[in-house]
């Protein structure tokens, strides 16, 4: 097991990588900004006051771009059931705006306060009676400017966080409160650093990649068999595509949904081209939808008294057992406690993986050069 609430199966490998061991600890030692947001010590930037004062709110919206809102979908969506309020993400132009007749309270969040994406939509939803909360880092940006002026609450957005790696700072924490979640159990660094079959096991698992990388192997495919976690990954793939995709080198991840793709890709991934490894992901149900048994016919006897947890979970064992027969590379992640805890320690292994990943290639893994040009380039064209 990775933690209690984490069944993990790693790439098949013994081998333990000494200088992958010590940069990690080195990593853990050198007190990086977004290391420390994993982890209980971590001061988020906004008090109790902001969501007490919004905690009876039912419906909220929140606008932005990439990491600024991957993190809270994230969290949304995995951990719907226990969530009784309503947010709406707005991650994208052309999105169906929903306009309504009520207060909104709508949170508008982006690190340098200039993303064009996020002004022009919030130009678009801000309506004169809606309540905004901005987070944003404390300067004289687009977004601070509009702040001020609608006189709406400032959260300081800490500017040595970029987004992908900003789930557990302000941008994931305060959107989570407000959905009335735990954010105390979030964080779970500190434990999980005194979790030596954690460590270990997040080694082995990157020493196993770097070697994948070293084959050609850059389709990282994660076989999504939960559809509350659909979001999770979209956070990976901008994770790992936005750290490692430099100097001719990176990652490709690519989520794939199961066991529908067992009927349109899989015969790609069993025999088709050799560079992809496989990431399995399944989550434990207690109360999944049962089969009727009364209306089964015999043919499928096998299926009485199975539940839809049971069937997919028989999916994903079949898949493995085939993936090891014809030796494709894979790791498993099940998932037995779907709340805050378990999410966080995801949070806490991916984010880790990605800075030692980066790190063994001599990458910056904090970094983002090559997507300034798009942006300099559409101002040229506006202009």
């Amino acid at each position: 097991m990775l933690t209690s609430g984490i069944n993990f199966i790693n790439f098949r490998t013994k081998r333990k990588n000494k200088k992958i061991y010590s940069k990690l600890l080195s990593l853990l030692n050198e007190k990086i900004q977004v290391i420390n947001s994993l982890g209980s010590y971590y001061k988020n930037s906004f008090s109790n006051r902001v969501s007490l004062k919004y905690k009876k709110s039912k419906n909220f919206r929140l606008i932005g771009m990439g990491g600024s809102t991957l993190g809270a979908q994230t969290i949304y969506q995995f951990l719907n059931y226990k969530i009784k309020k309503n947010f709406i993400f707005i991650d994208n132009l052309r999105p169906k705006y929903k306009f309504s007749k009520n207060k909104n309270i709508n949170i508008i969040i982006s690190k340098s306060g200039n993303t064009i994406e996020t002004i022009v939509n919030s130009n678009i939803l801000i309506q004169k009676n809606d309540k905004n909360i901005f987070i944003t880092e404390d300067k004289k940006n687009y977004l601070y400017l509009l702040a001020r002026k609608l006189k709406s609450e400032i959260i300081h957005h800490n500017n040595f966080i970029g987004g992908r790696y900003s789930v557990l700072s302000e941008v994931g924490m305060l959107p989570a409160e407000l959905m009335g979640l735990d954010v105390s159990k979030f964080r779970q660094l500190n434990s999980l650093i005194k979790n030596k079959n954690f460590l270990n096991s997040l080694v082995l698992n990157v020493n196993y990649t770097l070697n994948l990388i070293k084959k050609k192997k850059f389709n990282s495919i994660i076989l999504n068999y939960d559809e509350a976690s659909e979001n999770l990954f979209k956070w990976y793939q901008q994770l790992i595509a936005e750290s490692l995709g430099k100097k001719s080198t990176g990652l490709l991840p690519i989520i794939s949904s199961m066991p529908k793709d067992n009927h349109s890709l899989m015969q790609l991934y069993l025999e088709g081209f050799k560079n992809n490894f496989f990431t399995f992901f399944y989550v434990y149900e207690k109360n999944s939808k049962k089969i009727n048994s009364n209306k089964i016919l015999s043919a499928k006897e096998y299926l009485k008294n199975k539940n839809l947890s049971d069937i997919i979970y028989a999916q994903k064992k079949a898949t493995e057992r085939v993936f090891k027969k014809k030796n494709i590379p894979f790791r498993s992640f099940e998932i037995i406690k779907r709340d805050e805890k378990t999410l966080g320690e995801l949070f806490c292994f991916f984010v880790l993986e990605t800075i030692l990943i980066g790190r063994s290639l001599k990458l910056n893994p904090f970094n983002q050069p090559a997507v300034e040009l798009i942006k300099k380039e559409t101002k040229k064209i506006l202009t």
